[in-house]
């Protein structure tokens, strides 16, 4: 079976609202390719590798999370950039991208789907942060250390874990990626601990500081869950062909 591109935007814009969300690049169609649609990749960053990896696969479609084009960024097509974006027109191949709508869809985005690989049972309705990207769930209480080795045997890398030794946790933030600037804003929201893709200086003092563990296991890994979900979701709604295809990213 197949779908026309337009019906395989719509139905991601349907289900993701990117209208709703103040983003750093432009979320839907980024790159046009063909229009008829039969096979979906969804991966996480559209890099060539990913790219590659869809050429081989014969796909008509690439859904990603990080996309090619961010504000600031230079609009010259050279190096990297004409590289990628040679290789998706030379192959026809639409590339299609959701940053923070991926981000915060209740239950196929990439905090929702990292809390359902991590068995947190997310609470209805308690979000914080800016745009009210974070989450707030529960587990059983445990020591942070014991939280810290559910996750990396989890999302199969190692944690990083800062805080007071031995403290206990039952009520977990999580926000993926590169949100380790919401952490201020969980521990308002009065979690124990916060689980994010990076770590930066300052929350290591202020997981110290302020009696709040900081777990940082990979931007890359806590973002591998949204895109195929979501991806999953809307193929099967369309009655097209998907595939997952992870590029290993040690960041």
């Amino acid at each position: 079976m197949s779908t026309s591109r337009d019906t395989l935007v719509h139905a991601f814009d349907t289900l993701l609202q990117p209208a709703q969300f103040k983003d750093y690049g432009p979320n839907g169609l980024q790159v046009e390719g063909r229009l008829e649609i039969r096979r979906l990749i969804s991966g996480v960053t559209a890099s060539l590798a990913l790219i590659e990896a869809a050429i081989e696969a014969k796909a008509d479609a690439i859904l990603v999370h990080h996309g090619l084009f961010w504000r600031g960024q230079d609009g010259r097509v050279t190096g990297w950039m004409k590289q990628r974006l040679s290789r998706l027109l030379a192959h026809d191949i639409n590339l299609i991208a959701y940053h923070l709508p991926l981000d915060a869809h209740p239950t196929l985005g990439n905090n929702a789907q990292l809390a359902r690989v991590l068995d947190i049972a997310l609470e209805d309705g308690v979000r914080f942060g800016d745009q009210w990207l974070g989450f707030v769930g529960q587990r059983p209480a445990a020591p942070a250390e014991s939280l810290a080795a559910h996750v990396e045997q989890a999302v199969g890398r190692p944690v990083t874990l800062v805080g007071p030794p031995g403290h206990t946790v039952r009520r977990i933030g999580l926000c993926t990626g590169g949100a380790q600037g919401y952490f201020e804003a969980a521990i308002a929201a009065g979690v124990d601990a916060f689980i994010t893709g990076e770590i930066s200086e300052p929350q290591a003092h202020y997981a110290r500081e302020c009696g709040v563990a900081f777990l940082a296991c990979g931007h890359h890994a806590s973002e591998r869950y949204g895109a195929p979900a979501v991806a999953t979701h809307v193929a099967s709604a369309l009655g097209i062909e998907h595939h997952f295809i992870d590029i290993p990213n040690p960041a």
